[in-house]
């Protein structure tokens, strides 16, 4: 192997797999919490929807740490191709 060949050599990212994160993105009726939860990387979820005792005893057991809420298509009528969260699916038609 050169030492060019050596620098596109791929390594495993670090990742800390007790680190577990939420971020309350909205709610709905009857007490239902809409929220993102990802293990190690924030940037990677999955989303999620629990009654509100239920998500309170899963942030607890996963002793999350919260994220701030960001706005998603701040300002926009629809999602674009990338930007979009399974939510959305319910407002809006996709091409």
């Amino acid at each position: 192997m050169t030492e060019s060949d050596q620098s596109l050599e791929m390594k495993p990212a670090a990742l800390d797999a007790t680190r577990r994160f939420v971020r309350v993105t909205g709610e709905r009726a009857g007490g239902f919490v809409e929220f993102d939860f990802a293990i190690g990387e924030p940037e990677i979820f999955a989303e999620l929807i629990l009654a509100r005792d239920a998500f309170a005893e899963f942030c607890a057991t996963n002793a999350v740490e919260f994220l701030a809420a960001t706005e998603t298509n701040a300002g926009e009528g629809t999602p674009d191709d990338f930007n979009w969260r399974l939510g959305d699916a319910t407002h809006t038609r996709f091409r």
